[in-house]
Order: structure tokens, then sequence, then C-alpha cells
């Protein structure tokens, strides 16, 4: 793989990451508002809906990274946004992180990792 292909690889993992993250977050904040205004309120459905794109956006991505790396390498890099998107809610949806939850980030952090060099 030449380096301009690096760069590019590199550039679509970072999407896609990126697009399941905050897909998922937006999804959720769009339930947590079904809750209080009810899931037919306008600002609920663009906030599901845009989630919904965002996570269809990276369906499609990992469909065509899947198609050009090895599982070992991808779903190291995939795994991480478990991590990313719980650090993601805690700072935007304001969730509380237990110390169960942050134990459990850190060995799915540090599997990724031990994955990563094998």
């Amino acid at each position: 793989m030449t380096r301009a292909q690096t760069l590019v690889a590199v550039f679509i993992f970072a999407i896609e990451v990126t697009a399941t993250v905050i897909g998922q977050l937006l999804v959720k904040h769009a339930m947590e508002g079904s809750n209080t205004i009810g899931f037919t309120h306008p600002r609920t459905l663009r906030l599901f809906a845009t989630g919904v794109l965002s996570l269809t956006l990276s369906f499609f991505l990992t469909i065509g990274l899947l198609q050009h790396f090895d599982l070992s390498f991808f779903y190291p890099i995939q795994g991480s946004t478990l991590v990313i998107t719980i650090v993601a809610a805690a700072i935007f949806l304001r969730e509380r992180l237990s110390p169960q939850l942050v134990i459990g980030s850190l060995l799915i952090g540090s599997g990724i990792v031990l994955v990563s060099l094998s």
C-alpha cells in the first residue's frame, strides 16, 4: 500500500468511526427527547433521521473497508468506537460514568491494543 493509499484509508476509517459515534449519540438523544416532547415532534424526528443517516453512512463505509482490509486489522479499529461512544456520551449527553463502566472501557481498550499488536 502506498503512502497516499494509507492516508486515504486512515481518512475513511476516521469518517467511519466518527459517523458511527455521531449516529449513536443522535439516536440516543432523539429517544431521550421522545420521552418528554414525543417521537412525532419535528425536533425529535430530525435528530432521529440524522442519526439513522449517519449510521447508514457508517454501515456502507464498513462494507467498503471490509473489502480492502483483513478482519484482524479492521476490528480493533471498529472496536474502538465503543470506547469513543462511551466518552462522547459522557461529554455530550452528560451520562454518568460508573466505576464499572470505566473499568469495562479500560478493559475493552486494553483488549483492542492486545489484539492489534498480534
